[in-house]
């Protein structure tokens, strides 16, 4: 098993090539950042965790540029997005942005997506919260189309192009590897549909032998390999006892949290992680 981290890249935080660099030194797998392209003032949307909004909601870097700085200070370290809000992108500018990082990092980015929690966000996107997982498998496939083929077309309900060319083409084939956030059974439907791996969240009744099971009962009803699905646990727990029983239950990679501190607290943060690498 895997162990990477997870953070929400702020002017006031670690600078992103300096936390990459310190986590490949460490031996951690991977660096997730997650992404708002803003925050409505209105605050219609609770916050799903409760209470006030965390301040570093309010100012997330943009992840696609954050990682390339990360890229370019490491050589082994993958780099995701945890997730990307793909319902508020447009599909041919994030698919030209996945394959150019997934190119010039040498292969290393991994597709976290999801589709969003905050209304009014996704509304000033011109998205609507309820057809917002329809428009999302729909950009997602799109991109698959301008990854994979030279002169790429789509024609759906919410997404509509034709024949174009689409360059560069991602590394990694046939293109990154897409993940999926969400725990419901239609997040694993949609998994097995049109994704690579599943990104379910570790809260308080997260069973991971449930999860791996309830996986490959979800891919082969759908025609999947289940062995060709990879799970990645967002927001594990940091304790080694408890992530055993992640590793025994077959869990791909975990993810565990880089907290809100500034620089030197993050520093400290990752020696104390480090050890359940």
């Amino acid at each position: 098993m895997r162990t990477g981290v997870f953070y929400f890249p702020t002017e006031y935080g670690i600078e992103t090539g300096e936390l990459a660099r310190a986590l490949e030194e460490r031996g951690f797998d991977s660096l997730f950042l997650c992404e708002h392209t803003h925050i409505p003032v209105s605050r219609r949307s609770p916050f799903p965790g409760g209470g006030e909004l965390p301040k570093r909601y309010k100012h997330t870097h943009d992840p696609f540029v954050a990682l390339s700085f990360a890229a370019a200070a490491t050589k082994t370290l993958l780099l995701g997005t945890g997730v990307c809000l793909v319902p508020q992108r447009d599909p041919i500018i994030t698919a030209k942005s996945v394959a150019s990082l997934d190119r010039l990092s040498g292969g290393r980015f991994v597709f976290g997506v999801g589709g969003g929690w905050n209304v009014e966000e996704m509304e000033n996107h011109g998205a609507r919260y309820p057809t917002r997982f329809r428009l999302m498998e729909e950009r997602i496939r799109a991109m698959q189309a301008l990854w994979t083929e030279e002169e790429a077309s789509f024609h759906g309900e919410f997404v509509n192009f034709d024949p174009v060319w689409c360059y560069p083409k991602p590394v990694q084939r046939p293109h990154p590897p897409v993940l999926l956030g969400g725990e419901t059974d239609y997040t694993l439907r949609r998994v097995a549909a049109f994704c690579q791996g599943w990104f379910p969240r570790a809260g308080g009744d997260f069973d991971p032998k449930l999860a791996r099971e309830r996986l490959r009962r979800v891919a082969e009803g759908a025609g999947r390999d289940p062995a060709s699905l990879s799970i990645t646990v967002f927001r594990a727990p940091p304790e080694a006892g408890k992530l055993d029983a992640y590793r025994e239950a077959g869990i791909e990679r975990v993810l565990l949290e880089v907290p809100d501190l500034d620089r030197d607290g993050i520093l400290r943060r990752l020696d104390e992680l480090a050890p359940l690498v």
